[in-house]
Protein backbone atom coordinates (compact mmCIF):
# COMPACT_ATOMS: atom_id res chain seq x y z
CA UNK A 1 0.00 0.00 0.00
CA UNK A 2 1.31 3.43 -1.04
CA UNK A 3 1.97 6.24 1.62
CA UNK A 4 -0.77 8.19 0.26
CA UNK A 5 -3.20 5.30 0.86
CA UNK A 6 -2.05 4.88 4.18
CA UNK A 7 -3.08 8.41 4.99
CA UNK A 8 -6.37 8.35 3.70
CA UNK A 9 -6.85 5.11 5.35
CA UNK A 10 -6.33 6.37 8.69
CA UNK A 11 -8.74 6.44 11.50
CA UNK A 12 -8.48 10.04 12.42
CA UNK A 13 -11.18 10.08 15.02
CA UNK A 14 -8.72 7.06 17.42
CA UNK A 15 -5.65 9.34 16.34
CA UNK A 16 -7.83 12.48 17.36
CA UNK A 17 -7.94 11.04 20.72
CA UNK A 18 -4.37 10.95 21.30
CA UNK A 19 -3.79 14.31 19.51
CA UNK A 20 -6.33 15.66 22.08
CA UNK A 21 -3.90 14.69 25.01
CA UNK A 22 -0.49 16.27 22.94
CA UNK A 23 -2.16 19.79 22.47
CA UNK A 24 -3.37 19.65 26.11
CA UNK A 25 0.49 19.25 26.76
CA UNK A 26 1.14 22.14 24.56
CA UNK A 27 -1.51 24.35 26.12
CA UNK A 28 -0.57 23.76 29.77
CA UNK A 29 3.04 24.78 28.83
CA UNK A 30 1.62 27.80 26.89
CA UNK A 31 0.07 29.04 30.06
CA UNK A 32 2.15 28.42 32.52
CA UNK A 33 5.15 30.18 29.88
CA UNK A 34 2.99 33.53 29.56
CA UNK A 35 2.33 33.18 33.50
CA UNK A 36 6.01 33.23 34.40
CA UNK A 37 7.39 34.94 31.15
CA UNK A 38 4.54 36.43 29.52
CA UNK A 39 5.34 37.95 25.99
CA UNK A 40 7.67 40.11 24.46
CA UNK A 41 6.19 43.11 23.31
CA UNK A 42 7.47 45.36 20.98
CA UNK A 43 7.47 49.03 20.65
CA UNK A 44 4.26 49.01 19.13
CA UNK A 45 2.30 47.37 22.59
CA UNK A 46 4.66 49.40 25.64
CA UNK A 47 5.62 52.67 25.40
CA UNK A 48 9.37 53.34 24.47
CA UNK A 49 10.78 54.82 21.21
CA UNK A 50 12.37 52.71 18.43
CA UNK A 51 14.91 54.13 16.07
CA UNK A 52 15.78 52.88 12.75
CA UNK A 53 18.99 54.15 10.80
CA UNK A 54 19.70 53.75 7.12
CA UNK A 55 23.76 54.25 7.25
CA UNK A 56 25.54 54.71 4.14
CA UNK A 57 29.11 53.44 5.74
CA UNK A 58 29.43 50.71 7.96
CA UNK A 59 28.86 50.93 11.36
CA UNK A 60 29.10 48.55 14.39
CA UNK A 61 27.10 48.72 17.53
CA UNK A 62 29.89 48.95 19.59
CA UNK A 63 30.30 52.47 17.25
CA UNK A 64 27.04 53.51 18.67
CA UNK A 65 27.21 52.35 22.54
CA UNK A 66 29.22 55.59 23.73
CA UNK A 67 26.69 57.33 22.03
CA UNK A 68 23.80 55.86 24.50
CA UNK A 69 26.20 56.42 27.03
CA UNK A 70 25.96 59.96 26.45
CA UNK A 71 22.21 60.00 26.16
CA UNK A 72 22.36 58.43 29.67
CA UNK A 73 19.54 55.60 28.99
CA UNK A 74 21.80 52.53 28.12
CA UNK A 75 20.27 50.32 30.25
CA UNK A 76 17.39 47.85 29.11
CA UNK A 77 18.28 49.65 25.60
CA UNK A 78 18.23 47.21 22.84
CA UNK A 79 20.55 47.46 19.60
CA UNK A 80 19.64 45.11 16.35
CA UNK A 81 22.47 45.69 13.44
CA UNK A 82 21.72 44.78 9.73
CA UNK A 83 23.57 45.09 6.55
CA UNK A 84 23.61 48.73 6.11
CA UNK A 85 20.59 49.20 9.08
CA UNK A 86 20.57 49.19 12.44
CA UNK A 87 17.36 49.55 14.45
CA UNK A 88 17.34 51.11 18.23
CA UNK A 89 14.78 50.43 20.44
CA UNK A 90 14.38 52.55 24.11
CA UNK A 91 12.27 50.82 26.64
CA UNK A 92 11.78 54.84 27.56
CA UNK A 93 10.00 57.46 25.39
CA UNK A 94 12.74 59.98 24.52
CA UNK A 95 12.45 63.49 24.97
CA UNK A 96 13.03 66.17 22.16
CA UNK A 97 16.79 66.80 23.78
CA UNK A 98 17.77 63.28 22.99
CA UNK A 99 16.40 63.20 19.72
CA UNK A 100 18.18 66.09 18.83
CA UNK A 101 21.25 64.40 20.62
CA UNK A 102 21.03 61.57 19.13
CA UNK A 103 20.66 62.56 15.72
CA UNK A 104 23.52 64.84 16.09
CA UNK A 105 25.77 62.07 17.18
CA UNK A 106 24.96 59.47 14.27
CA UNK A 107 25.62 62.59 11.53
CA UNK A 108 28.93 62.48 13.03
CA UNK A 109 29.57 58.32 12.54
CA UNK A 110 27.70 59.14 8.95
CA UNK A 111 26.68 62.60 7.82
CA UNK A 112 24.19 61.00 5.18
CA UNK A 113 22.42 58.68 7.39
CA UNK A 114 18.92 59.16 8.00
CA UNK A 115 17.18 58.68 10.88
CA UNK A 116 13.40 57.31 11.81
CA UNK A 117 11.95 57.58 15.21
CA UNK A 118 8.62 55.62 16.08
CA UNK A 119 7.31 56.82 19.67
CA UNK A 120 4.64 54.73 21.51
CA UNK A 121 3.27 56.73 25.13
CA UNK A 122 2.21 54.25 27.29
CA UNK A 123 -1.74 55.36 26.90
CA UNK A 124 -1.88 54.66 23.06
CA UNK A 125 0.47 51.43 23.90
CA UNK A 126 -2.80 49.98 26.30
CA UNK A 127 -5.49 51.13 23.44
CA UNK A 128 -3.41 49.47 20.83
CA UNK A 129 -2.99 46.09 23.07
CA UNK A 130 -6.50 46.24 24.00
CA UNK A 131 -7.68 46.57 20.12
CA UNK A 132 -5.91 43.58 19.06
CA UNK A 133 -7.50 41.21 21.98
CA UNK A 134 -10.96 42.41 20.66
CA UNK A 135 -9.90 41.90 16.69
CA UNK A 136 -9.46 37.91 18.00
CA UNK A 137 -12.12 37.98 20.10
CA UNK A 138 -14.48 39.41 17.54
CA UNK A 139 -13.76 37.58 14.75
CA UNK A 140 -13.83 34.65 16.75
CA UNK A 141 -17.38 35.71 17.92
CA UNK A 142 -18.54 36.14 14.32
CA UNK A 143 -17.18 32.61 12.85
CA UNK A 144 -18.84 30.99 15.53
CA UNK A 145 -22.36 33.09 14.27
CA UNK A 146 -21.51 32.09 10.96
CA UNK A 147 -20.49 28.35 11.29
CA UNK A 148 -23.90 28.28 13.89
CA UNK A 149 -26.35 29.20 11.24
CA UNK A 150 -24.56 27.46 8.07
CA UNK A 151 -24.27 24.00 10.34
CA UNK A 152 -25.11 23.17 13.01
CA UNK A 153 -23.62 24.52 17.12
CA UNK A 154 -21.50 21.26 17.50
CA UNK A 155 -19.51 22.38 14.18
CA UNK A 156 -19.19 25.79 16.28
CA UNK A 157 -17.50 24.54 18.76
CA UNK A 158 -15.07 22.45 17.36
CA UNK A 159 -14.11 24.68 14.60
CA UNK A 160 -13.99 27.76 18.03
CA UNK A 161 -11.82 25.59 19.50
CA UNK A 162 -9.65 24.23 17.04
CA UNK A 163 -8.62 28.25 15.61
CA UNK A 164 -8.09 29.13 19.46
CA UNK A 165 -5.86 26.34 19.39
CA UNK A 166 -3.91 27.50 16.80
CA UNK A 167 -3.52 31.18 17.79
CA UNK A 168 -3.08 30.26 21.39
CA UNK A 169 0.02 27.69 20.17
CA UNK A 170 1.62 30.13 18.14
CA UNK A 171 1.45 32.51 21.30
CA UNK A 172 3.05 30.32 23.13
CA UNK A 173 6.21 29.71 21.15
CA UNK A 174 6.65 33.37 20.98
CA UNK A 175 6.56 33.09 24.72
CA UNK A 176 8.86 30.56 25.06
CA UNK A 177 11.70 31.82 22.73
CA UNK A 178 10.74 35.67 23.94
CA UNK A 179 10.31 36.43 20.00
CA UNK A 180 8.99 39.78 19.67
CA UNK A 181 5.30 40.45 19.41
CA UNK A 182 4.55 43.62 17.00
CA UNK A 183 1.04 44.45 15.40
CA UNK A 184 2.22 42.04 12.00
CA UNK A 185 2.26 39.65 14.88
CA UNK A 186 -1.67 40.37 15.28
CA UNK A 187 -1.87 40.32 11.60
CA UNK A 188 -0.20 37.00 11.18
CA UNK A 189 -2.77 35.75 13.96
CA UNK A 190 -5.94 36.70 12.29
CA UNK A 191 -4.56 35.11 9.02
CA UNK A 192 -4.02 32.20 10.44
CA UNK A 193 -7.57 32.05 11.91
CA UNK A 194 -8.85 32.62 8.42
CA UNK A 195 -6.59 29.67 7.20
CA UNK A 196 -7.74 27.38 9.90
CA UNK A 197 -11.97 27.79 9.73
CA UNK A 198 -11.39 27.78 5.87
CA UNK A 199 -10.01 24.41 6.04
CA UNK A 200 -12.04 23.39 8.83
CA UNK A 201 -15.07 24.15 7.17
CA UNK A 202 -14.35 22.38 3.79
CA UNK A 203 -14.12 18.78 6.00
CA UNK A 204 -17.30 19.66 8.01
CA UNK A 205 -18.95 20.50 4.87
CA UNK A 206 -17.72 17.24 2.97
CA UNK A 207 -19.20 15.69 6.74
CA UNK A 208 -22.64 17.19 6.35
CA UNK A 209 -22.91 15.80 2.85
CA UNK A 210 -21.99 12.52 4.04
CA UNK A 211 -24.03 12.20 6.52
CA UNK A 212 -27.43 12.88 4.10
CA UNK A 213 -26.30 9.66 2.31
CA UNK A 214 -24.99 7.45 5.21
CA UNK A 215 -26.34 5.00 7.93
CA UNK A 216 -25.82 6.83 11.11
CA UNK A 217 -27.19 3.96 13.82
CA UNK A 218 -23.99 3.74 16.09
CA UNK A 219 -20.75 5.78 17.07
CA UNK A 220 -18.97 3.38 14.85
CA UNK A 221 -21.12 4.49 11.74
CA UNK A 222 -20.58 8.13 12.52
CA UNK A 223 -16.91 7.39 13.08
CA UNK A 224 -16.81 5.94 9.93
CA UNK A 225 -18.73 8.92 8.09
CA UNK A 226 -15.85 11.29 9.81
CA UNK A 227 -13.23 9.21 9.14
CA UNK A 228 -14.37 9.23 5.11
CA UNK A 229 -14.80 12.68 4.90
CA UNK A 230 -11.41 13.77 6.16
CA UNK A 231 -9.85 11.44 3.59
CA UNK A 232 -11.69 12.86 1.46
CA UNK A 233 -10.42 16.19 2.12
CA UNK A 234 -6.77 15.50 3.42
CA UNK A 235 -5.27 16.16 0.77
CA UNK A 236 -6.60 19.16 -0.35
CA UNK A 237 -5.69 20.40 2.92
CA UNK A 238 -2.03 19.52 3.37
CA UNK A 239 -1.65 21.50 -0.61
CA UNK A 240 -3.40 24.25 0.32
CA UNK A 241 -1.32 24.57 3.41
CA UNK A 242 2.33 23.76 1.73
CA UNK A 243 1.71 26.45 -0.54
CA UNK A 244 0.62 29.12 1.76
CA UNK A 245 3.91 27.89 4.02
CA UNK A 246 6.13 27.40 1.19
CA UNK A 247 5.67 31.19 0.37
CA UNK A 248 5.72 31.99 4.61
CA UNK A 249 8.82 30.24 4.57
CA UNK A 250 10.68 32.09 1.45
CA UNK A 251 9.34 35.41 3.27
CA UNK A 252 10.90 34.62 6.43
CA UNK A 253 14.25 33.52 4.55
CA UNK A 254 14.66 36.28 2.28
CA UNK A 255 12.31 39.18 3.17
CA UNK A 256 13.26 42.27 4.98
CA UNK A 257 13.01 42.34 8.91
CA UNK A 258 10.19 44.48 9.19
CA UNK A 259 7.84 41.18 7.97
CA UNK A 260 10.62 38.60 10.27
CA UNK A 261 7.73 37.97 12.66
CA UNK A 262 5.01 37.93 10.60
CA UNK A 263 6.51 35.10 8.01
CA UNK A 264 7.42 33.07 11.36
CA UNK A 265 3.97 33.58 12.85
CA UNK A 266 2.56 32.29 9.51
CA UNK A 267 5.12 29.54 9.38
CA UNK A 268 4.04 28.18 12.97
CA UNK A 269 0.46 29.18 12.25
CA UNK A 270 -0.17 26.91 9.13
CA UNK A 271 1.68 24.16 10.60
CA UNK A 272 -0.87 24.30 13.59
CA UNK A 273 -3.58 24.87 11.09
CA UNK A 274 -3.09 22.04 9.27
CA UNK A 275 -3.28 19.61 12.13
CA UNK A 276 -5.88 21.06 14.00
CA UNK A 277 -8.14 20.67 10.84
CA UNK A 278 -7.82 17.33 10.54
CA UNK A 279 -6.96 15.59 14.09
CA UNK A 280 -8.51 17.95 16.60
CA UNK A 281 -12.06 20.20 14.78
CA UNK A 282 -13.26 16.95 12.80
CA UNK A 283 -13.13 14.69 16.26
CA UNK A 284 -14.08 16.69 18.70
CA UNK A 285 -17.26 17.27 16.60
CA UNK A 286 -17.70 13.43 16.35
CA UNK A 287 -17.36 13.54 20.14
CA UNK A 288 -19.80 15.95 20.81
CA UNK A 289 -21.89 14.56 18.23
CA UNK A 290 -22.04 11.09 19.49
CA UNK A 291 -23.42 12.40 22.93
CA UNK A 292 -26.72 13.09 21.57
CA UNK A 293 -28.85 10.82 24.13
CA UNK A 294 -32.01 8.73 22.66
CA UNK A 295 -31.31 9.96 18.40
CA UNK A 296 -29.54 8.80 15.92
CA UNK A 297 -26.75 11.22 14.55
CA UNK A 298 -28.49 12.94 11.54
CA UNK A 299 -27.58 15.86 9.13
CA UNK A 300 -27.94 19.59 10.58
Amino acid sequence: MSSKNKLLNLDFVRIGRRCYTFSIILTIIGVISLAVFGLNYSVDFKAGSNVDISFTKSITSEQVEPILEELGIQEGTKITPGADRMSIRFEEVLDEDQDHQLKSEILKLDSEASLEINTVDPEMAKELAINAMWAVLLSSLGIIVYVSIRFEWRFAVAAIVALLHDAFLVVTVFSIFRLEVDLTFIIAVLTIIGYSINDTIVIFDRIRENLRFAKQKTREDLADIVNKSVSQTIMRSLYTALTVFIAALFLLLLGGASIKMFSLAMVIGLLFGAYSSIFIASPLWFVLKSKQKNKPAKAS
